[in-house]
């Protein structure tokens, strides 16, 4: 089933930082606009400043200026061995220092938010559909983003969206997949996020048509 007619879907990636010199994020994006969502998903890329204060004013913007029906942050872990799906953003324990060498006084996202935001999305159900399509990437779902900016622009975004938002961990380059594995990965799941959200939203009509 093709997503619904020109659905406006935003993908970040973050700048490098840290060990990362060559961010595997910003190389997975690139990959994916190549490759596209198909002819009826319009796709937006924006590249993140791993900064706190950055993502606190980007974040509200883009979802102002695009409305989009789904955004998919994107960002590396050095732990990951596997294409990972967060399942949920935490609001607490943000402690490490971003590229301007700044953290959050309060070391939360927003003040008064609750301690977590899971995303509508049943990240299990796209790593199964996804896992079972073949691919050759392997992915899995985790329930941690790891407190640092991806868990706080994820946390944001969710806050943000009420939910409407997903977050994609990616190993570093060559450990174990290239630039194109990621890209291919990258487009099938959010395929796959893009086609659960339309038969949320049909099941929905059907029930208030009577």
């Amino acid at each position: 089933m093709e997503a619904s007619p020109h659905s406006n879907v935003l993908t970040s990636r973050f700048e490098p930082f840290g060990a990362h010199t060559i961010n595997a994020s910003w190389v997975a994006v690139q990959e994916l606009k190549k490759l596209g969502l198909g002819k009826d998903v319009d796709l937006h890329v924006y590249e993140v400043p791993v900064e706190y204060q950055a993502v606190q004013s980007l974040v509200p913007s883009l979802w102002k200026q695009y409305h989009p029906q789904l955004v998919v942050h994107v960002g590396v872990s050095g732990m990951a061995t596997t294409v990972t799906l967060e399942k949920c953003g935490r609001n607490h324990g943000y402690k490490g220092l971003d590229n301007s060498r700044f953290c959050p006084h309060s070391q939360c996202c927003i003040e008064g938010g609750p301690d977590c935001i899971d995303s509508v999305i049943d990240m299990e159900s796209v790593c199964k559909r996804v896992t079972a399509s073949g691919l050759g990437v392997a992915v899995s779902v985790s329930k941690d983003a790891g407190r640092y900016l991806c868990d706080f622009t994820y946390y944001t975004s969710l806050y943000l969206s009420h939910g409407r938002s997903a977050f994609v961990h990616v190993p570093p380059i060559a450990k174990p997949y290239s630039g194109e594995d990621l890209g291919r990965a990258l487009q099938a799941i959010i395929q796959e996020m893009l086609n659960m959200l339309d038969r949320a939203e049909e099941k929905t009509h059907c029930q208030h048509v009577h």
